[in-house]
Formats: C-alpha cells, structure tokens, sequence
C-alpha cells in the first residue's frame, strides 16, 4: 500500500468494502445453504429438473448483473453523485426519478417480450436441450416464470446507486438475503425434483419484489424522495443512456462470458448444473469482494476526479486492487488446489452424485485460476467509469466475449466441458490485461513501486497457501479417516473434513500474509479504526 494508505478517506474505503463484504458474505452463507438444499433435491445429471432450473435462474440473473452490478453502477451513480453535490437533493431526485420510470418501463418491455418468444430463444440460450423435448418444454416454461425478477432488480440497481450515492451500505448489502430465505422455504418441502424446480422458480420472482421493496424503503430513510412517473426521456435521460449502453456492455463481458460458457455446456447432459454448482464457489469472491469495492471505489473515484486531486485517485485504485488481491488470489488458489475436495465434501449428497462431483471439480479447477482477473476487472472498470469513458471498457468487453466463444468452442473439443471454463478465465485475464496498458497509456492509473511490492508479496503468500491446500487434498483419506465416526449438526465426514481444512487454511493464509508482509498488523488496524473525518456508515440503514 502506499505509504498513504492509512489516511482517513483511504481507511474509509477499506471500511465502506468491509462492510458491504461482510453483509455479502453472510448472504453468500445462506446462498451456499439454498444451493445445498438445491443440488439434493434437483440432482445434475440424472434428472432434467437441475438444468431446467439453472436455465431459468441464469437468463434474469444475466440482465441482473449487467443492470444492478454494470450500467447503473457505471453511469447512474457518477450522473447522481454530481447533481447531488452541485445542485442538491431536489434536482438528483427529479434525475433519478426519471431514470427509474424509463428503467421500469424498458425491462417490463424486455420481460413481455422474452417470456413471448421464449420457445425460439431457448434454441438459442441452450441449443443442447433441443435433443430432450421434456427438459426444454420444462426449461422454457421455468424460464417464462422467473422473468418478472429483471424489472424489479433493474429497479433495485438505480436505488442501490441511490444508497451508495448517500453512503448507505447496508441495506445495499442485506438485501440480497431476501432471495436466498425466498427460496429455502419454497424448496425445503419438496421432495419431488421436478416440483422442487418449479417451487424454486416462483419464488424467485417473488423475492424479487420484496428486494426492491426494502431498496425503495431504504432510499426513502436516506432522504431521497423518488417518485413513480411516466417515462421521460429528458436531456439528462439521454445521456445517461448514451453512457448506460457501452457500459452495460463493458461492465457485463465476466457475465457475458459465464453465460456463453452455459449455451456450450448444454451440449453435455448435466453440464449446465455442473457449471452452476462451480459457480456457486468461484463467484464467492467475485461477489464477496469484487462487488463490494467496486461498489465503494466508484464514488470514491468519481468525487476525487471532479475535485483533480489525482494523488487521492491514485492511492485509492492502489489501495482497492491491493485489497482485492490479498482476499481473491488465496481464494483462486484454493479453488484450483482442491476443487473435488470442496465439491464432494459440500454438495454430494441425494441426487448430486460422486460423478458429477468429480466433473464439476474439473470445471472449477479451471475457474479457480481465473477468480483474481473476475475480481480485478470490477476494480479498475471504476478507474474509467469515474472518468466517464464507458466506451474503451466497453471495446475490452466485447473482444473478451469474442475471444471466448472462439477459444471455448475450441477447448470443448480438446479437454472437454473443462475447456469453457478454461476459456472464460483466458478472456477474463485479456481483459485486464487491455484495461491496465489504456490506463497506463493515458496516465490515469499505473500501481506504485509500493503497490507492486505488496503485490508481489500476495502472490507469494497465495501460492504457500495454494500448495498447503493442495497438499490437504492429496491427503484427504488421512484427514477424513479420524472423522468416519463422527456425526456434528448433522455433518458426516467428508462435510467436516473440507470445513475444518478450510477454516485452518484461512488462518494459514492469514500467517503467511502476515509472514511475507503483504499487509502490516499497523495497517490493518489504521484500516479499521474510525478517523475523525471518516466518512461513516449509516448506523441506520
């Protein structure tokens, strides 16, 4: 970290991320419980309910993350965060107001139409299916259900801006939860995978409005007084979605991607649950960490560029892609080391078999590599959104799509499924690679000395504690032999082995972090301390 890093605004920003970490990490934990519960009762391969399923969840989910973590986090909330600093709350309400009734009225548009034409679409979201008329007619009428989420996620992104904008994180970060508690209590009574499918897809966009529910309380408690309108496309609409569409593009090539990776796993019986199941743990940290700082840095950025204060600009970028990488290089490291050892030991169990532990392992072994460019794409999008440059990411993104669909179709004849997910990491790391040489180019951002540094201590402490886990998974048979026994919270084994290695590996890797100074106890502590001047999370919201 720069020699800055414990500064006032600086340790803001590492606490604004905690936090919505920390909220991110619980909802992640009843995220993992629904998925758990899911893979028992739907299976992968050996029934149609789980790709059935995984296709409805995956088509709004994809418009969810590019609206709610891509083109309102790129373009509404520097557009918002000026009005309301210049010319106050009544002028950054009328501005958000219209962008919600045009948001609304596009997604509600877009959802009508898709569930219309979902019968030619599923040829296309997954061609594979065509060859098992139960699985699509089942995949297209979940898919036509789960729709209604878009629009009230859409709507959820422009009020999360609208929180983020006034500092208020916490609601941000609670509400995922609602989803997650949505869906156990729909899913735990049944018992049939085919039910259990479709009690699953309700739910979804169920939970949907009860998110944009708490989003909407929550913006009123912040002092923001959006009103529901008819869609306006006033001067300032327009810019916005001028900026909006590039960066919806840019900011969605990770998602883009994963999904492409779905259409190609389709082709294989199982496939698409195995790539989703794989998803659940490689998007951890994407979720965890990479949302949570982008989330924090781009008002961080946006303020520190209107001011000109470049040195503010640079130590925050420094301080948010050390940040990053000291939590996701451990966790790419992990995932790759031992994928079979955390598939099996978490999700094999009723109609998810050994089998599809074992190639869902394969799938993200592969992923695993990639976790630190998924991450570090989120951290610097936010060095050329603050900028209002939507248009170069946007060019990244598109040529990592490409390059993913070639190298994926590729791969897939070589090594399998696991070659679409090998190929999805490629593109994602060409893609930091193009953001860091235009950052460079421009001189908007180029890490210190003091950040390489430290970035070269993470990665060392990275690999220790990859070649540590990796040496657990090898010897899996000695760590569960001691455990055949023993029955905890109805935990077997194989559950408690892979818990126990993962809790004692966290506090490896935080010794070796420490070990190979890639951060200090002193900065750690100036990070968590609360400075005269921090800008503080609402305890309220």
């Amino acid at each position: 970290m720069t020699a800055s890093a414990s500064s006032p605004a600086k340790s803001g920003l590492i606490r604004s991320s905690m936090v919505l970490s920390g909220l991110t990490l619980i909802s992640r934990f009843m995220g993992l419980a629904r998925d758990l519960v899911l893979t028992a009762r739907l299976g992968a391969s050996a029934t149609i309910a789980a790709d059935a399923y995984y296709t409805a969840l995956a088509f709004p989910n994809l418009f969810r993350r590019i609206f709610a973590e891509g083109a309102f986090s790129s373009a509404f909330i520097p557009a918002y965060t000026k009005t309301l600093v210049g010319d106050g709350q009544a002028e950054a309400d009328r501005i958000a107001s219209d962008a919600l009734a045009t948001l609304a009225a596009a997604t509600i548009g877009l959802t009508i139409a898709a569930q219309l034409a979902m019968p030619w679409l599923m040829y296309v979201i997954n061609p594979g299916y065509a060859s098992d008329p139960a699985k699509f007619k089942l995949a297209i009428l979940l898919t036509q259900i789960s729709m209604p989420y878009l629009p009230c996620m859409a709507i959820g992104a422009l009020l999360s801006g609208v929180l983020n904008a006034h500092r208020r994180f916490i609601v941000t970060g609670i509400f995922p939860t609602i989803l997650n508690l949505v869906m156990l209590a729909a899913v735990i009574p049944q018992t049939d995978p085919i039910r259990a499918a479709f009690a699953a897809s309700v739910a979804i966009p169920i939970a949907g409005v009860l998110q944009a529910g708490l989003l909407w309380w929550g913006a009123r408690r912040a002092g923001a007084k959006i009103m529901l309108r008819l869609p306006k496309l006033s001067p300032e609409i327009k810019a916005l979605i001028a900026l909006a569409i590039p960066g919806a593009i840019a900011a969605s090539a990770v998602q883009i991607n994963i999904f492409i990776s779905g259409i190609l796993a389709s082709q294989v019986p199982g496939g698409r649950a195995w790539t989703e199941v794989a998803a659940r743990l490689y998007q951890l940290p994407l979720g965890l960490i990479g949302v949570a700082v982008s989330v924090a840095l781009l008002p961080r950025l946006s303020s520190a560029i209107q001011a000109k204060d470049h040195a503010d600009a640079q130590a925050a970028t420094d301080q948010a892609i050390i940040f990053s990488l000291a939590l996701t290089a451990p966790a790419g490291a992990a995932l790759a080391a031992m994928p079979f050892f955390l598939i099996d030991g978490l999700f094999t169990r009723g109609a998810f078999t050994v089998e599809d532990a074992r190639q869902t392992g394969q799938i993200l072994l592969q992923y695993g590599w990639g976790v630190p460019a998924f991450v570090l794409t989120r951290v610097l999008q936010p060095a050329f959104f603050a900028r209002a440059d939507t248009r170069a990411p946007m060019r990244f993104g598109i040529i990592s799509v490409v390059v993913n669909i070639v190298l994926g179709l590729a791969l897939f004849q070589v090594i399998g499924i696991q070659g679409i997910a090998a190929a999805t990491s490629a593109a994602a790391w060409l893609n930091v690679l193009q953001m860091s040489l235009l950052l460079a180019k421009r001189g908007d951002y180029t890490p210190t000395k003091v950040a390489w540094n430290r970035i070269a201590r993470i990665i060392a402490a990275s690999t220790a504690f990859g070649l540590l886990m990796a040496f657990a998974s090898h010897n899996r048979a000695f760590i569960e032999a001691p455990l055949h026994d023993l029955r905890f919270l109805g935990l077997g084994a194989k559950e408690i082995a892979v818990l126990s290695v993962s809790a004692l590996g966290v506090l490896a890797y935080g010794v070796l972090l420490l070990g190979f100074r890639g951060v200090t106890p002193t900065e750690i502590r100036a990070a968590l301390r609360r400075r005269p001047g921090d800008v503080a999370v609402s305890p309220d919201l």
